[in-house]
């Protein structure tokens, strides 16, 4: 090459100037187009201080330098690879070791002599996790030379650091190590990331408190710990008086500063052995083992009670606060009916039971589960009943809530709820009477109602033209109905006598579906998706979220609960980062997403920016008759029409 020729020539001027020795590499082309690559090493012949000639050699080093080349690219792109790439000798001295070595590992150049000091630490750190195999000089026939897994390591910027290591054993034929090479990745704030989900999956998001699933947990284990230890496990569900009156008075904020305040001072009151849950909006829970006798666990509860019992002064505005607790302990009986899972959420439920006691006595006690509590249980069999007349009744009707595209403002969907007008009790939400109906199996034909009855109203909106035929319809379904081998046919063959599509239909569900992964609910599912029909998991971050579970759950909806969306938008970022982060992982795993209790337009505006896909809530609408729903989307439809 011309430059190539010039540069020789520079350098030989300087040779003779100067003295030495000469080497230079050049290429030259053949007949045949190709570029061989010449090295020239002479130097002067002196005789009597005078230089008489000059002798040396000229090789062919065509292929010296193609692999030099070569190897000048692939350390060029380790450099510029993530990853840290390390190679040691086989008495561990670095040997060779990239860019992102010498920032992550702290390594300094091969070249600068041994010692290395973050070299050495590494390697040893690296080879205290080995397994001893790859240590051996002579490791059996078949023996693995690589190894993937984890270290921790402090980085030169002091912050200690999860890394991802490969290391690949190099051996001679004799078997004993020529090197280690080492491929390592900082999978810190990876890690992280993952501890955060899970902590935010079994813990609540206001108090940084466990919630039900870990609560429950924890529970299941402590009674299994109980069959040796013969210790009593004790669960005090404790119920804040008055926290509904402080958000509907006094604001949300508020509220919010009093169950932290209230958790706090849980915490002080309790032993450092307990644990303490907040299980929904103002109720907690707390796990004692080792108590002693039920006056010793009513002792306790009462001291609980005390310590928030009093007036709280929150933002300049004094409160009252109060509390009703029940207490519900173990007993031999319970351990050996039954598991230790289904005794903690008896324990649960009894506890539960004895607080609604509490209440009713007048709030501000505490009360033990007792032998009368079950008696007032049977009294709910009269509740039952009277459900079963009111199907026959037919003191039933069905509101519906209006569900809302945030990137659209059409109504895409409608929430079918229950209401019950009882003919003493006045109108009745399903919370009064639903869990009835689950226990007594009526949930199967009320559910059934529900279903035609909404079918039905919405097949009479096609046809009125006031939507069109993607508008669908969402449905609860319990665990007994998902569990049940007839509820598929039934739910088709409804839509099929009405004239509408799987695709228009929504069943809603609850998280505790995705955490028990039950396999009878499981088919029912898959088996409804097949023919179309959508399912959304109600509530989701209500107390039973499970991250993981929504991996495995055939789901196509996520209804995030109220209470993480109710905060949304405010100025100090509020919840945002939480319904964010639960927006981003529902679309990753191609779900939409459903925001309920939608009560501002702060709300709404909010929601769209976060991605959300469907908004629910008294600001999209409260739940109304038939005939208003009708009515409300004519005068939608007339308005879009005239704009």
């Amino acid at each position: 090459m011309p430059h190539e020729r010039t540069e020789c020539e520079r350098r030989w001027v300087d040779f003779r100037t100067n003295g030495g020795t000469f080497a230079v590499e050049f290429r030259i082309g053949r007949a045949t187009g190709e570029a061989v690559w010449i090295q020239i090493s002479t130097q002067p012949v002196i005789v009597d201080n005078i230089v008489t000639g000059y002798v040396g050699t000229a090789i062919d080093c065509t292929s010296l330098v193609t692999q030099r080349q070569l190897s000048d690219q692939l350390v060029g792109l380790l450099d510029v690879s993530g990853d840290a790439v390390i190679v040691f000798d086989r008495v561990g001295e670095l040997a060779f070791a990239n860019d992102t070595a010498r920032t992550l590992i702290g390594v300094t150049d091969p070249g600068a002599g041994h010692g290395d000091v973050a070299a050495r630490a590494f390697m040893q750190a690296v080879r205290d996790q080995l397994p001893r195999v790859l240590l051996d000089a002579a490791p059996p026939a078949g023996s693995p030379n690589r190894w993937e897994g984890e270290i921790g390591f402090r980085s030169p910027d002091g912050i200690a650091r999860i890394l991802e290591v490969v290391v690949q054993v190099v051996r001679d034929a004799d078997g004993s190590v020529h090197h280690w090479a080492t491929i390592t990745r900082d999978i810190t704030e990876e890690r992280q990331t993952q501890s955060e989900l899970a902590r935010q999956a079994t813990h609540d998001a206001l108090t940084g408190l466990p919630n039900r699933v870990l609560f429950v947990r924890k529970t299941t284990e402590a009674l299994e710990r109980s069959r040796t230890t013969h210790a009593t496990v004790a669960v005090l569900f404790i119920d804040l008086d008055k926290l509904k009156h402080v958000n509907d008075t006094i604001g949300h904020a508020v509220g919010d500063q009093l169950i932290v305040s209230v958790s706090r001072r849980l915490a002080a009151a309790t032993r450092p052995s307990d644990l303490v849950a907040r299980i929904s909006g103002d109720e907690f829970v707390v796990l004692c083992e080792g108590l002693l006798d039920e006056q010793v666990a009513l002792d306790v509860a009462e001291r609980i009670r005390t310590s928030i019992t009093g007036p709280l002064v929150l933002q300049g505005v004094e409160i009252e606060a109060g509390a009703s607790v029940g207490v519900a302990m173990s007993t031999p009986e319970l351990l050996a009916s039954e598991s230790a899972a289904d005794a903690a959420v008896t324990l649960l439920r009894s506890a539960d039971t004895a607080m609604y006691r509490a209440k009713q006595r007048g709030r501000g006690r505490s009360e033990l589960y007792s032998e009368e509590m079950r008696t007032a249980a049977r009294e709910r069999l009269q509740l039952s009943s009277e459900l079963e007349q009111a199907l026959a009744a037919n003191q039933f009707n069905v509101l519906f809530q209006p569900i809302e595209s945030a990137h659209t403002g059409r109504v895409v969907a409608a929430e079918a709820l229950l209401r019950w007008n009882h003919p003493t009790r006045g109108l009745l939400a399903p919370a009064a009477f639903l869990d009835l109906a689950d226990e007594s199996g009526l949930i199967a034909p009320i559910g059934d109602w529900v279903l035609e009855q909404s079918a039905h109203t919405v097949a009479q909106w096609i046809n009125d033209g006031i939507v069109d035929r993607s508008m669908s319809i969402h449905v609860n379904a319990s665990r007994r109905q998902l569990s049940d081998i007839t509820f598929v046919d039934r739910a088709l063959t409804i839509l099929r006598n009405n004239g509408l599509e799987g695709s228009q239909l929504v069943f809603e569900t609850s998280e505790s579906n995705l955490v028990e992964n039950n396999p009878s609910v499981l088919r029912t599912v898959t088996a409804l998706k097949r023919q179309g029909v959508r399912i959304a998991v109600d509530d989701f971050g209500s107390g039973y979220s499970s991250l993981a579970s929504l991996r495995t759950f055939p789901a196509d909806l996520l209804k995030l609960d109220g209470t993480l969306v109710r905060d949304v938008g405010r100025t100090d970022g509020g919840d945002d980062p939480m319904v964010r982060s639960l927006i981003q992982l529902a679309h990753s795993l191609n779900l939409l997403v459903c925001a309920e209790w939608v009560t501002t337009e702060d709300h709404v505006q909010r929601l769209k920016v976060l991605g959300c896909d469907l908004l629910q809530g008294n600001r999209i609408g409260e739940p109304i008759n038939s005939t208003e729903f009708s009515e409300k989307l004519r005068r939608r439809v007339s308005q879009q029409l005239e704009q």
